[in-house]
């Protein structure tokens, strides 16, 4: 009988046992490696500098609500016809020279995908021209005078229910030389098959959860609806006519400024005061971008609150006439300082001893301004706040409902124009006038400075050609009238006054 000198021995087969083991848990240590590295571990893009942070930076919005960057670039080309050369430039957004995304977009690699999304600069950065020049100046912690939210809104909503958005239009734009994706034949496949139909799923969500928008006056460039969103993508609060009224539906207002935030701690913060903490004001701002309680980056927003705590007002670019800046100052002192704080010895004076309704909340029927951001806010809304975050040290415990608006600190008020809280009235020297006098309708959307009124231009030859109407719903620009306002005043001396604000 013939030997198999091929058959294994014992020790042989145990050997062979335990090489196959020893390399199947070799070859489940790197899948379990690569499953950490690509879809469990994020990574974002560093930035040394504050400003760099600011502007650039992820607060972790990405992960949640983040889309592919090259869908983000591809979009302008499928909808070239509807946004123009300008692309994401047709909503208001900045670009600097040399980058790819817009200011206010940031990057996160989440699950293996580079994903952009909004951060803080979005809403927080402002524009100025000065008159007769084309040179565009930011203004960093100045609100966003130029971003049209409301129409990027509707966009992505127009976008999910558009037929001719489909998977071969956005494999086309991503291949094509203004995007430059070269997508291979297996990445195509990935965007046609995964990519696409989740994009596509996520407008037709939104349109969903917005559907309300439709019924609201387009807030315009510079204003945002910063509550109505908020309860229907955090808490899907019904938002049909039977159970919202027109006024608190539209109660859109502008953006506001995120300089020197440390006096501003224990002031009354938002436009109607319902909270007076800084840190819950910037987290209650950061869902409204996109974040989550499990998605926000804590750290990243700390950074941006260390570098807005002591962040100075922008000085006024334009010349001031010293004499009448100083008669304006003593009339400024009696009428406004009262309830907005003034300058004393060259700095801001936020003392709210010294200044007692500073930060103070003043009721709606003294104020008379319009209702409809105050009522947009509500205590069913204000205790849902009050849930989020549970479980974190910076959970919300401050939110509450109060009777009116707020009078706060004025300083850098020339980069904040328009005026009142909803953005009413285009400049300082219209708030002085009666509201019967001040304009009915008017441009907003523009950023050249008028010198003599301080505010924007307002005329269609000077704006971006929104047309500003406050005879509609929550664009009201009655109130802060009356003698304790100033409004009955000789021009002269409201003259003094705004001479005296630029200053601020």
């Amino acid at each position: 009988m013939a030997l198999d000198l091929d058959r294994l021995s014992p020790v042989e087969k145990a050997m062979a046992r335990r090489r196959i083991w020893r390399w199947i848990i070799i070859a489940l240590i790197a899948a379990l490696i690569v499953w950490r590295l690509v879809f469990v571990n994020q990574y974002v893009v560093a930035y040394e500098k504050p400003l760099d942070h600011f502007l650039r930076g992820s607060i972790g919005s990405e992960t949640a609500n983040g889309m592919p960057v090259l869908v983000f670039k591809a979009l302008p080309v499928i909808y070239r016809d509807r946004l123009g050369p300008g692309g994401w430039r047709h909503f208001g957004l900045l670009q600097e020279p040399g980058d790819d995304l817009p200011l206010g977009f940031s990057r996160r690699v989440v699950t293996g995908v580079e994903r952009v999304w909004l951060n803080c600069s979005v809403c927080h950065v402002g524009t100025y021209r000065m008159p007769g020049e084309s040179e565009e100046h930011y203004v960093y912690g100045a609100p966003s005078n130029n971003l049209r939210l409301y129409a990027l809104i509707r966009f992505f909503i127009d976008a999910g229910r558009d037929p001719g958005f489909t998977a071969d239009a956005l494999v086309d734009a991503i291949n094509s030389d203004a995007v430059g994706g070269e997508l291979n034949f297996a990445e195509r496949a990935l965007y046609r098959h995964i990519v696409f139909p989740r994009v596509k799923a996520a407008f037709l969500n939104l349109g969903q959860e917005l559907a309300f928008v439709e019924r609201q006056e387009d807030w315009g460039p510079g204003r945002v609806d910063t509550f109505n969103p908020y309860k229907a993508i955090q808490f899907n609060f019904p938002m049909g006519p039977d159970t919202i009224s027109e006024v608190a539906l539209n109660g859109s207002s502008d953006y506001p400024s995120i300089w020197m935030q440390r006096p501003r701690e224990g002031m009354n913060l938002h436009w109607d005061g319902n909270n007076s903490s800084v840190a819950e004001r910037n987290l209650s701002a950061a869902l409204g971008a996109g974040v989550t309680p499990v998605t926000v980056d804590r750290a990243a927003i700390h950074r941006i609150e260390d570098w807005m705590w002591d962040l100075p007002a922008p000085a006024w670019p334009g010349p001031v006439d010293a004499e009448k800046a100083g008669r304006g100052e003593a009339l400024y002192a009696g009428y406004c300082a009262g309830c907005h704080g003034m300058k004393r010895e060259g700095a801001y004076d936020y003392d709210r001893a010294r200044h007692p309704g500073l930060g103070k909340v003043v009721p709606l029927p003294e104020i008379g301004t319009d209702p409809g951001r105050w009522a947009s806010y509500t205590p069913d809304f204000a205790g849902a706040q009050n849930t989020l975050y549970a479980g974190y040290p910076w959970r919300f415990t401050h939110f509450h409902v109060t009777d009116g608006y707020v009078g706060q600190p004025l300083d850098g008020i020339w980069a904040r124009s328009p005026y009142l809280h909803n953005g009413s009235v285009p400049t300082l020297r219209d708030l002085l006038e009666p509201a019967a006098d001040r304009p009915k309708v008017w441009f907003r959307g523009g950023d050249v400075l008028d010198l003599d009124r301080v505010g924007y231009r307002s005329d269609p030859g000077a704006a971006a050609a929104f047309r500003y109407d406050t005879r509609r719903p929550g664009n009201s620009d009655a109130g802060h009238d009356g003698a304790e306002y100033g409004t009955a005043l000789p021009a002269s001396d409201k003259d003094a006054i705004v001479e005296y604000m630029k200053t601020l």
